[in-house]
């Protein structure tokens, strides 16, 4: 009865995929898709993808609920497909979390402000520069002795970023010994989706608003860090994390709104730019928060979360634009400009970098710090453009900056008062015999 499992499961994913393949191909060469105004073109663009990623997902769902309902990973012999089955979708927690947080707490406070510097700095060196170069293969034309164009495929700028932050992580995974892997791979899928998504609506907002009005959209991000944390890992926040996190979002919005914009010609915020905003605010306060809970659940090392999370986008994108055929466009656009090829190469190097330190932050402090230091980088980036295009910062933008930084030491500053509490506390319980 158990050797006709896998035949069936090859049948459950070959039919699904091929349904979906024709349903893929059917609504691109539709009269919606082919005739839709180039201002909505985004909501095509991410339909298809979408579709595109159901191909991996929907045969991945089907065959976790057939292995479930038939019992499959408990009543099979050892085998191959046993061993991928069980890998895919066998549950196994560990309490390694205990140990971890154990070594975090004694580490010394100098030791915790160093290890928090160096995240810090190394965040917003990768970023910054990763925020200069996506700025600029999104905005700017590209040129050669025939013409110049822009290009558009935001899709492939994230595919392109993961292939070698997969790459960089897996060689490292096999050069260095690393703890049991215990968290099963579907875990990945859903980081990996909305860390798609929000890197693809980051880049597609480019096209319909202006970069420092992009950066205001993320300064207010922390609170939806914190609301996420409350619903999928029932994260229990103090007053003052609350407090600090929305005067470091007002401190950022008047910061921003002080500095404008003064460039009007590029500059024109629609609706759908907005609508792209927002969703890139939900899902990537859902990708830190989901990633914060397979750390805690599974004791999953950044390097793995890395390798896993950017294998499964690898293969969401491939298969996305190998169905709507604009893999090959892309490659053909890197062929005319090879400047384009140069800025993607570094573009990738500081996103797997960045991605290190994302990964590391928030497996070592948590999603709500990580989100801190991501908005205080926002400011930076905004900064950086106003002293090299010598924006004008009123006495707004100043308080602002005040703002944000005062909120920063606060949390710092309350956190470690309440830690000190606690220590004094636990000395001062009476010890009983027995």
């Amino acid at each position: 009865m158990t050797s006709r499992i896998p035949v069936k499961i090859c049948l459950i994913v070959s039919s699904t995929v091929i349904v979906l393949f024709i349903i893929n191909k059917s609504v691109a060469k539709s009269d919606f898709v082919q005739n839709t105004p180039p201002e909505y073109s985004w909501v095509v663009h991410g339909l298809l993808n979408i579709l595109g990623y159901a191909t991996i997902f929907l045969p991945g769902y089907f065959t976790y609920k057939y292995v479930r309902k038939t019992n499959y990973m408990n009543i099979a012999s050892d085998g191959l497909c046993v061993r991928s089955i069980r890998g895919c979708f066998s549950e196994e927690e560990t309490s390694n979390n205990l140990t971890n947080a154990v070594s975090v707490s004694q580490r010394t406070t100098c030791q915790e402000t160093l290890l928090i510097l160096f995240h810090f700095f190394g965040l917003q060196i990768s970023y910054l520069t990763w925020g200069v170069l996506q700025e600029k293969v999104m905005t700017q034309e590209y040129h050669d002795k025939d013409g110049s164009e822009y290009f558009r495929d935001s899709q492939f700028l994230v595919l392109v970023n993961r292939v070698l932050a997969f790459c960089m992580s897996s060689i490292y995974l096999v050069c260095q010994k690393q703890t049991r892997h215990r968290c099963p791979m579907y875990k990945y899928v859903f980081c990996s989706f909305s860390n798609i998504m929000s890197s693809w609506c980051q880049y597609e907002a480019l096209k319909y608003v202006s970069f420092p009005h992009q950066v205001l959209a993320k300064a207010a991000k922390t609170i939806p860090v914190m609301i996420m944390g409350k619903i999928i890992s029932k994260t229990k926040y103090k007053y003052y994390e609350y407090v600090t996190s929305i005067i470091l979002s007002v401190g950022m919005l008047m910061f921003m709104l002080d500095v404008g914009n003064d460039r009007a010609s590029s500059a024109i915020t629609t609706l759908s730019g907005a609508i792209l905003l927002i969703f890139y605010i939900i899902f990537d306060s859902f990708t830190s928060n989901w990633q914060g809970a397979l750390f805690k659940t599974y004791s999953v090392k950044p390097v793995q979360m890395m390798c896993f999370v950017n294998l499964f986008s690898c293969i969401f994108t491939a298969v996305s634009l190998l169905q709507q055929g604009a893999f090959l466009n892309s490659v053909h656009f890197m062929y005319r400009y090879p400047q384009f090829v140069i800025d993607c190469v570094l573009l990738s190097i500081c996103s797997a970098t960045g991605q290190l330190f994302i990964f590391s932050t928030i497996a070592k402090f948590g999603p709500l710090i990580f989100a801190i230091i991501t908005t205080i980088r926002q400011g930076f980036s905004v900064l950086l453009s106003c002293i090299i295009y010598h924006h004008n910062v009123n006495v707004a933008g100043m308080i602002g900056v005040t703002f944000v930084f005062v909120s920063v030491f606060l949390r710092i500053y309350c956190g470690h008062r309440l830690k000190k509490s606690a220590n004094v506390n636990s000395t001062k319980l009476p010890k009983i015999s027995v």
